[in-house]
């Protein structure tokens, strides 16, 4: 008795309790002075308020979603004129399909495929010119539409794409070299409750169809990077 109760009292000290004010404030300070002087002084306030509940939050998703990976919070400078060396967000990353990013602009969500590569994209252009798996698909994002929930293409190109009819009823789907349902939820007192998981919970249940249409008819790239 006295094993599983301090199992349940250890599972209770991690639970997902949302993020406090100090992590929205955390950003607000990082985007205004975005420096490794900011950084060092406040590196507390982030990994106590900022990262611990969003590790705290794949937790609570990994039974149903899988496991999730926290992105590093140092930008990539290399080829970019701004030079700023820090993400003004946090984003984390499920394996079974999903993506999580809370800044100072509050929390938000995706899911789908994001940017496909050659063999990708060349098996999502067949499935939305098929009229099966095209017309499944455009009622897949009705669905998920008519639930307040945002599907976007990525990389859209200005024409119909090689090979396809220009006067194709699914023109706007071809054009797209990604595909992902997002949603963005403004900063509230929710956020700081353990609401903020059922949130993300509603977002990718809802998103799931498109990621099944997905992962059926366009799979993982086996091209060589």
């Amino acid at each position: 008795m006295l094993v599983v109760a301090g199992a349940m009292a250890e599972t209770s000290l991690v639970a997902f309790r949302g993020w406090p004010s100090e992590a929205l404030e955390f950003y607000e300070g990082l985007t205004a002075d975005n420096s490794k002087t900011y950084w060092t002084a406040h590196l507390t306030v982030y990994e106590t308020q900022v990262r611990e509940p969003m590790t705290e939050l794949l937790a609570a998703l990994e039974p149903e979603f899988g496991p999730g990976k926290i992105f590093r919070p140092y930008r990539d400078v290399r080829f970019s004129k701004d030079k700023s060396p820090y993400k003004t967000h946090l984003g984390a990353w499920l394996e079974a399909g999903g993506y999580i990013q809370l800044s100072a602009d509050g929390l938000a969500a995706g899911s789908g495929m994001y940017q496909m590569a050659s063999d990708q994209l060349d098996r999502y252009r067949r499935a939305v010119a098929d009229d099966r798996a095209g017309r499944e698909l455009t009622t897949v994002i009705e669905a998920i539409e008519q639930a307040r929930i945002h599907v976007q293409g990525h990389g859209s190109l200005k024409t119909v794409p090689r090979g396809y009819p220009k006067d194709h009823p699914r023109l706007d789907l071809l054009r797209h070299k990604g595909l992902v349902t997002w949603q963005e939820w403004a900063p509230a007192a929710w956020l700081g409750t353990a609401a903020a998981r059922n949130r993300i919970v509603d977002f990718l249940r809802t998103s799931r169809p498109l990621r099944r249409w997905l992962d059926e008819n366009v799979g993982p790239s086996t091209v060589q990077r």
